[in-house]
């Protein structure tokens, strides 16, 4: 499942341990904020973070909707630090320093969004749920106003959710069933500890690791033997290079999204709170859509450079079927409270009727 973890040239000179920390967030959204000012035209500066590697098309979106919106605010609200590379740390370090006044927004994965309001996670950790990322995007949609009321009591305002393509199964021998799996050691986010547990109950083995850990752990003997990642975070992190087996089964997609502190969002003007949201969503929307490409692209990258995808048989398709109808009834009420989760399921159910299938 997707928090079993979610370049180009411009990738292949960055820091190891500083790029794995940036591949987590890369599938997340765009955003921008400002600092309270004390008049209504004064100069709001916003200072963001996230684990984005600089100079990728992503951080170059970021910078862009930055000149943006400066133009269209008359320089009213103004993005003055774009923080790449995770330099002022972990997500969880991300929402410490916005709280504390440090930053101001941050580009997060939905684990890093569910560190503010759990119930973001329903739209990850529902495996085999979604039939499409056209279908996930509907019912995505259908919620974000929810998910914005909800994060606004809890001190943030969030400005948009997105993704970066279907997460994968990454393994460093063949492996293609669940139960193949289930004899590898998988990666966890150490900072889970209901993933982690909710995986143990079914039978898998997860390792509880920092993201910047994965490649030193799948190239160090039997510390790790398995990860489930967007095909573009396994080549943007070297991670094929250990992992050189891949299951082509879309698992679930890669959800992130960006914040603002509400101490920010609240003190601004109508008009420019439409500025923001309306330059941010626009921007997000690029930066799925290239991610999206991107990810594609990143198979048939890996398989020149020795990836080994293996697609699946009737059979198999169904023993993952079977699998992943389990897990979501071990998700739900304990990484997805009940409520949302009923709900996503019946919203993807609409969506399937109002197709007609």
């Amino acid at each position: 499942m997707q928090n079993s973890i979610q370049r180009s040239p411009a990738l292949q000179g960055l820091n190891r341990r500083r790029f794995l920390a940036t591949a987590a967030t890369l599938a997340a959204a765009p955003a921008l904020l400002t600092l309270p000012g004390q008049a209504a035209e004064a100069r709001q500066k916003v200072r963001l973070a996230t684990l984005m590697p600089k100079d990728t098309s992503g951080h170059k979106a970021l910078t862009a909707m930055a000149d943006r919106l400066r133009q269209t605010t008359g320089g009213r609200v103004d993005i003055t630090n774009i923080y790449t590379d995770g330099v002022m740390g972990s997500e969880s370090d991300m929402l410490r320093r916005i709280r504390a006044g440090q930053l101001h927004a941050a580009l997060l994965t939905a684990g890093g969004l569910a560190e503010i309001e759990r119930s973001v996670i329903c739209l990850q950790d529902m495996p085999l749920l979604f039939g499409s990322l056209e279908e996930f995007t509907a019912v995505r949609d259908s919620m974000l106003q929810r998910f914005r009321e909800r994060m606004l009591e809890k001190g943030f305002m969030l400005l948009f959710l997105g993704d970066a393509g279907w997460v994968r199964y990454f393994s460093k021998t063949k492996a293609l069933l669940p139960d193949d799996f289930r004899r590898l050691k998988l990666f966890a986010n150490r900072n889970d500890d209901k993933y982690i547990k909710t995986m143990r109950r079914a039978g898998f083995q997860p390792v509880p690791l920092e993201f910047t850990d994965i490649l030193q752990a799948l190239s160090s003997g039997n510390m790790l033997d398995a990860l489930a990642c967007p095909p573009f975070y396994a080549l943007a992190g070297q991670f094929y290079t250990a992992a050189q087996h891949m299951v082509e089964l879309n698992w679930a997609p890669m959800v992130g999204g960006a914040v603002i502190s509400r101490k920010v969002w609240d003190p601004l003007s109508d008009a420019d709170k439409e500025a923001l949201l309306k330059v941010a969503v626009e921007t997000g929307k690029a930066i799925e859509t290239s991610s999206r490409r991107e990810s594609d692209e990143a198979v048939a990258a890996m398989k020149k450079r020795g990836l080994q995808v293996h697609t699946l048989d009737a059979p198999a398709k169904a023993a993952w079927d079977k699998f992943a109808t389990e897990l979501r009834g071990m998700v739900r009420g304990e990484l997805v409270p009940a409520d949302l989760f009923d709900e996503v399921t019946r919203a993807v159910q609409a969506q399937r009727a109002k197709a007609g299938q």
